[in-house]
């Protein structure tokens, strides 16, 4: 550290200083959050309870405590993340770099102003805090990190260092375990090897992922990852998981995401099936000799599934007859069971009298996508995200049997479905990370090779801060997403944290995507360059599993109580 208290890279910093500033730093940002918390409370309540209109009129101030909360989170799972590196003999030049960065980035912009988006900034007075309380954050560590942590030399030194690793390595130590290491390593080659050479030709052709890559990730074990291996799965962690589909998804968004609706299909199998549902499904969705789907989605809903209309109505046979529109089906057409979302009881218009599904159906063709009786389907055209194509369904006398109503109980669908939710947004969280990762990938390289004014782009302080940006905020939503896992590893109700790491990894990878298109210029604009895809692919993960509003809503609700 320097004689005046700044950080400066030219002085090497002492590393016990560094972590000693960062975790003094926390504790200010701990007490900002318990006073927004109390404010934003009184603001939302209504005889001393919380009223859901009372939170709707104060958005502005309900999801930017869910902002705060999560920028809180952030800093602490990063203090942990170093804690654990220096006691590890791994926190080196670069890891202190993002720390350093990390905090003084997100501690500036927490005095300053949240950007829960480009249009909008949450700031703390938006929160009901007078300049007195904005004082508590004028903390001699924060004053200094603010001054000091962020500055153009220690970004020039970051991305300094950047370019001396391996191409398309991972940015800092993940703090990882070594098992994690290897799987990660694993396929991160086969990401190299057979997705990344291919995912561009797929996107600009709109195909679907071939059948040989889903087959080798079967092989691989990528369907069954989290099935017990009494239902024929590897029985590994949440955390496995987030390693495989950020690496997958590094290489393209479609591929790390063909587990996702395996992932969703068995969770609601083991959280909700009976025994013989489990023993039915789970070893076919582990090795992908049935790929499935979810049906959820319908055209006037959106996010309120609790107001869902396809009705499914059971007969004297005990099967049941679906009739209703689904959309945004994500590999519809040559899946074989749909976990499908519909209304058993009609006399209710809520969540209440939804059920769920195990919907078989036969697998389509380029010709004829959907030749199950009772039902009938076209293909959305979409930006990006395409290698697994997105549909509207009509049903129309569909044919559900009774055995394969989720559970043997009708209106539990919509608690079985929250059941998942955790899960499939620490993985959407991940896929976020692995796109943010992508999007570095490719910007760095550009950046290295394209000449302007007689050097390289990444001698311009400013592509060379766009880049050093990208590698501190992808690791910092990649240490919330661990985090997140890790709790649900342990049997946590981790809600709140899979949402934040949702919420703020897809804000992080639109970033990355659209500063990795800046720094191509004009050439990100032509669809030959792969970062015109990234920044498509990356523009969805701020809506689907949860828009950032919804996102943003829920963890507001959860921290108010």
């Amino acid at each position: 550290m320097a004689h005046d208290g700044q950080l400066n890279v030219e002085t090497p910093i002492l590393l016990e200083d560094l972590l000693a500033l960062t975790a003094a730093a926390v504790q200010p940002v701990e007490a900002i959050l318990e006073r927004a918390t109390e404010t934003v409370r009184t603001l939302v309540s209504s005889d001393g309870k919380i009223s859901n209109a009372m939170v709707e009129a104060n958005q502005t101030a309900a999801h930017g405590l869910a902002w705060l909360a999560t920028y809180a989170q952030s800093l602490r799972q990063m203090q942990s993340w170093a804690e654990a590196l220096q006691s590890d003999g791994k926190f080196g030049e670069t890891e202190q770099l993002i720390h350093q960065i990390a905090f003084g980035e997100y501690l500036w912009q927490i005095y300053g102003g949240i950007q829960m988006n480009q249009g909008e900034v949450v700031r703390l007075q938006d929160l009901g805090l007078g300049q007195e309380e904005q004082r508590g954050l004028m903390d001699p560590a924060v004053m200094t990190l603010t001054q000091g942590g962020n500055t153009q030399a220690a970004r020039s030194r970051l991305v300094a260092l950047m370019q001396d690793q391996t191409a398309n390595a991972t940015v800092g130590a993940t703090g990882l375990d070594e098992d994690l290491e290897m799987i990660r390593d694993q396929f991160r080659r086969y990401a190299t090897e057979k997705v990344e050479p291919f995912a561009h030709e797929w996107h600009l052709k709109d195909e679907l992922i071939p059948m040989e890559v889903i087959n080798e990730l079967a092989e691989m074990g990528v369907f069954g990852l989290t099935i017990p291996e009494e239902y024929g799965g590897f029985g590994l962690s949440k955390a496995s998981m987030c390693v495989v589909s950020e690496e997958l998804s590094r290489g393209y968004i479609g591929v790390g995401s063909l587990a996702t609706r395996s992932e969703i299909a068995a969770e609601l199998i083991i959280a909700g099936g009976t025994e013989e549902q489990k023993s039915k499904w789970l070893p076919r969705i582990s090795s992908a000799e049935t790929l499935p789907t979810a049906v959820f989605t319908e055209p006037n809903t959106g996010s309120d599934l609790g107001s869902l209309r396809t009705r499914a109505v059971k007969g004297e046979d005990g099967d049941y007859t679906v009739t209703g529109n689904k959309t945004w089906i994500t590999h519809a057409a040559r899946t074989h069971v749909m976990t499908l979302l519909a209304r058993t009881d009609p006399a209710t218009e809520n969540y209440k009298g939804l059920s769920m599904f195990l919907a078989e159906k036969t697998p389509g063709t380029d010709e004829a996508p959907f030749p199950t009786d009772g039902m009938t389907g076209g293909e959305i055209e979409v930006l990006g995200y395409r290698g697994m194509k997105e549909y509207e369904l009509a049903f129309d006398g569909f044919k559900v049997k009774g055995e394969n109503l989720l559970g043997g109980e009708e209106g539990k669908g919509f608690k079985q479905l929250m059941e998942t939710f955790e899960s499939a947004r620490i993985q959407t969280a991940a896929r976020a990370i692995g796109v943010a990762q992508s999007a570095l990938d490719i910007s760095m390289q550009y950046a290295q090779d394209r000449k302007q004014f007689g050097k390289s782009l990444i001698n311009f302080p400013r592509v060379s801060s766009k880049l050093a940006m990208m590698a501190v905020e992808i690791m910092v939503a990649r240490q919330l997403t661990y985090f997140s896992a890790f709790e649900k590893d342990q049997g946590r109700r981790c809600d709140v944290e899979a949402g934040m790491a949702k919420l703020l990894g897809a804000r992080v990878a639109w970033a990355a995507a659209d500063n990795g298109l800046q720094i191509h210029g004009g050439n990100g604009f032509a669809l030959e360059y792969k970062i015109s895809r990234v920044l498509c692919d990356a523009r969805i993960l701020n809506i689907f599993e949860g828009a950032a509003e919804i996102q943003a809503q829920v963890i507001a609700r959860r921290i108010l109580g």
